[in-house]
């Protein structure tokens, strides 16, 4: 009987908030895994527990410059994803996108990988259709503070395509919905860590716009599972892997008001540029391909994801 071949992991980005947690699971399963990341988002604290361990390397890289190594499997997540880190930068955050998933594609066509690339619901950009299909081709502005990142990930799922059709590179392509749990950066300016980071401190919550504006959240592992059941099935995607269920950011704030300090009040700024109005997959391909929904509501996630912003600051 021939032994089961232990796969060899590159994960782009693994040091960082969905990448540590992808390291977890893949640790778990008897895989090797090598984690590559460049620190601007990414914590080594995040995945110290298996450093040491015979399957587990850590790389310190730049996806922008190419590296040569022996893979099976790459998840290409290496970007900056929240706009305070996406717009330090922007010229750096395209990229990261362009160059970093030219550089994976092209070891991956080298050594005969699968490469599955992290895009974002925010290729729809500030959505005309609601909620969000795949075949949805977007309304993004091409010249706006966001365009980095937007357009960064619509050019990687390009290239992510023309490779599977000049080279017969072998691709998936997920497109994450808003996600958040442990290990989120205090201060990444993402809506969820705002908040509780502010109502932890004691801090009024700001709201931009008049907080009617709506997202969809997806807690962390339940996204990794969809990540996971993706790169293994047949389907290359795009594929959307989020929460359908819809939610206000003052329905938000008041969520996490009421489980931290109900007596805290609300901030309201100017609402940025080309902020989405409207953020909702629909989730159909991924219940019929990859049999997945999620499974752990936004109540139960802030839960755990406050217990752990908690424990930081004890």
């Amino acid at each position: 009987m021939t032994p089961k071949k232990t796969l060899r992991n590159l994960i782009t980005g693994g040091a960082g908030f969905l990448g540590s947690h992808l390291v977890d699971r893949l640790m778990k399963t008897e895989q090797e895994v090598i984690c590559l990341d460049n620190y601007f988002t990414g914590r080594k604290e995040n995945v110290n527990q298996w450093i040491g361990h015979p399957r587990f390397e850590l790389i310190r890289h730049d996806v922008t410059v190419p590296i040569q190594l022996e893979v099976d499997r790459i998840w290409h997540l290496a970007c900056p994803a929240s706009p305070v880190h996406y717009q330090f930068n922007p010229i750096k955050t395209a990229k990261t996108s362009f160059l970093g998933t030219y550089n994976m594609l092209g070891l991956a066509r080298r050594v005969g990988a699968r490469l599955l690339l992290a895009s974002t619901s925010e290729v729809y950009g500030d959505p005309e259709i609601h909620p969000q299909p795949e075949s949805y081709k977007g309304s993004v502005n091409t010249i706006g503070i966001r365009s980095c990142y937007d357009e960064g990930k619509r050019i990687a799922e390009t290239l992510c395509f023309d490779y599977q059709r000049m080279h017969s590179t072998e691709i998936r392509v997920m497109r994450i919905f808003n996600t958040f749990g442990p290990r989120m950066l205090f201060d990444d300016g993402r809506v969820v860590s705002n908040f509780i980071a502010q109502a932890l401190q004691g801090k009024p919550l700001t709201i931009y716009g008049d907080g009617s504006q709506t997202r969809s959240f997806c807690y962390v592992d339940d996204l990794i599972e969809g990540m996971i059941r993706l790169m293994n099935g047949e389907h290359t995607g795009p594929m959307n892997i989020g929460n359908p269920r819809e939610f206000t950011i003052k329905e938000l704030a008041d969520l996490i008001r009421q489980r931290i300090n109900p007596e805290l009040g609300l901030v309201q700024k100017s609402l940025p540029a080309d902020d989405p109005m409207q953020r909702k997959p629909v989730i159909n391909l991924a219940k019929k391909e990859l049999n997945w929904e999620p499974k752990i509501s936004l109540e139960e996630g802030l839960e755990l994801t406050i217990e752990w912003f908690e424990s930081l600051i004890k």
